[in-house]
């Protein structure tokens, strides 16, 4: 454990903010599941989970959780999962 004061602040910080992305993340991982299932079971509403999976991928790109390279690649999956579901 740190003794200076701003060591101590920044540990605090640190513990709050991981605590965040792991949400975050967690979150994303959700939901690029459920758009998964939706594409491979054929279900009515797979565009609009696509749609909400396209866009936590950006958020989360925003929020610096995944490189913008890694965001390309899955919402590309995500793409082409929907249009091989038809």
């Amino acid at each position: 454990m740190p003794n200076i004061k701003s060591a101590k602040k920044r540990v605090k910080v640190n513990r709050t903010k991981a605590a965040a992305n792991k949400a975050r993340k967690s979150n994303l991982k959700t939901v690029l599941k459920k758009a998964d299932i939706a594409c491979t079971t054929g279900a009515a509403d797979k565009t609009e989970a696509i749609r909400v999976a396209i866009k936590k991928v950006d958020q989360a790109c925003a929020k610096g959780l995944i490189h913008k390279n890694a965001a390309a690649r899955k919402k590309s999956q995500l793409a082409k999962k929907l249009n091989a579901a038809g």
